[in-house]
């Protein structure tokens, strides 16, 4: 059974203007496996992709959790790894009582993502 889903989608060039004015932005963002992985893109816009991603991700889980972000939820609560095909999918997220499904796209422009949070 569906408990809750989230849809979020956010312009590249946002995220990389937060990216020029705070060095701390990624920081804010991404957990320390996910900014691993960040720090090892050669370009910008590699960097830029992989940060709005993240960022949509967490955005339409909170929106799927039904708590949006604050004291019961925070960005660090939630990480994304990908799967040896590529596959995005939760590694960490506070919902415990079944599956937590998720799709990222990007375009030239915005990133999307996708969220779907199920009962077991």
């Amino acid at each position: 059974m569906i408990y809750g889903n989230g849809i979020d989608n956010v312009e590249l060039a946002r995220i990389q203007e937060a990216m020029k004015r705070s060095e701390r932005f990624s920081q804010q963002v991404l957990t320390e496996n996910e900014l691993i992985k960040f720090s090892k893109f050669q370009s910008e816009k590699r960097k830029v992709e992989y940060l709005a991603g993240r960022w949509a991700a967490k955005e339409a889980f909170a929106k799927a959790y039904g708590t949006g972000f604050g004291s019961q939820l925070k960005m660090h609560d939630l990480e994304v790894q990908n799967d040896e095909l590529g596959k995005p999918f939760f590694s960490m997220h506070p919902f415990d009582k079944g599956q937590a499904h998720l799709s990222i796209s990007h375009s030239n422009l915005e990133a999307v993502a996708f969220v779907v949070l199920e009962n077991d």
